[in-house]
């Protein structure tokens, strides 16, 4: 006689599984992010990239979170204390003046000084996992040079790790007063502009793998879920006041090395090199090669 509660079990099994699978992805994206910390201060030939331009930056953004904080923290606390009580008042005010200095320093500097480091950051952690085939078409490539940082010459095309544009500096502000809500309000912040933060975090991937703005389109759809939680911790670390600047950095890692996991899975999957938009390639593995496993 067939056992006709399998079917039951499988079934009412099916959203636990979802929600797991949903949940397993979100953590190993939100990780990468704080990897790139790690990774980071593990590789010294990252540092002048720092020293020599970054922290300079940050000295600059420490003067405007001083001033922010010295000369707007109190009226911005003593309005929202009409409404949200002290504890409420002094979170929200805090994260409201840490959101107003991200959108000075990005407006001012961020995506005319600091983008072409990340640009070196980026692709020369990938260079590290072994992706060089990746990056030499797109850039001069000293081989004998005794690191990967040593190794990265001028781009041969437009390199940017991500578009600078006024989109992203005037939807910084039109979320800003999501953080006078009570209770949601600075999670919604976080999560909204870090949901595009994660989608731009390897739009230099894309770049590099020579992908039309559809095919990027339709990879973002695909990792949409993991690109909201890549992006809202790296959205918190760069609300931290002096240290912002030195995430921006050790994000990209992060991001980079993300590129470097689901490269080598697909490389797996058909078992030779695959190239951008490689037809063969993605009839090999049954669909787009970047597809089916995104983390």
């Amino acid at each position: 006689m067939p056992n006709n509660g399998l079917p039951f079990f499988a079934a009412v099994l099916r959203p636990v599984r979802g929600l797991r699978d949903y949940t397993v992805r979100a953590l190993i994206a939100a990780a990468y992010p704080i990897r790139g910390i790690w990774y980071f201060l593990r590789h010294p030939e990252f540092y002048p990239l720092f020293v020599g331009r970054l922290l300079p930056l940050s000295v600059i953004s420490f003067l405007v979170y001083f001033l922010l904080f010295t000369f707007t923290f109190l009226p911005q606390y003593l309005f929202l204390l009409i409404f949200q009580g002290h504890a409420g008042a002094v979170l929200n005010t805090t994260v409201l003046v840490l959101g107003e200095g991200l959108v000075i320093i990005q407006g001012l500097f961020e995506g005319f000084f600091v983008d072409e480091c990340r640009v070196d950051i980026f692709d020369a952690t990938l260079i590290q996992h072994g992706l060089v085939e990746l990056i030499a078409p797109q850039r001069v490539l000293f081989f004998e040079a005794p690191n990967a940082v040593r190794m990265l010459g001028k781009p041969t095309t437009r390199a940017e790790y991500q578009p600078w544009s006024m989109l992203q500096i005037v939807e910084l502000i039109v979320c800003l007063p999501l953080n006078l809500v009570p209770y949601i309000g600075i999670p919604a912040f976080i999560m909204i502009t870090g949901s595009r933060l994660g989608r731009l975090s390897h739009h230099r991937w894309f770049k590099l793998r020579g992908l039309t703005k559809k095919e990027a389109k339709r990879d973002i759809r695909l990792r949409r879920w993991e690109y909201l939680w890549f992006g809202t911790v790296a959205m918190i670390l760069e609300l931290v006041p002096i240290l912002s600047f030195f995430f921006l950095l050790t994000s990209t890692a992060g991001a980079a090395m993300w590129v470097a996991k689901m490269e080598d899975r697909a490389r797996i999957r058909v078992g030779r090199p695959v190239g951008p938009g490689d037809p063969a390639a993605e009839r090999d593995a049954g669909g787009p090669v970047y597809h089916d496993d995104p983390v």
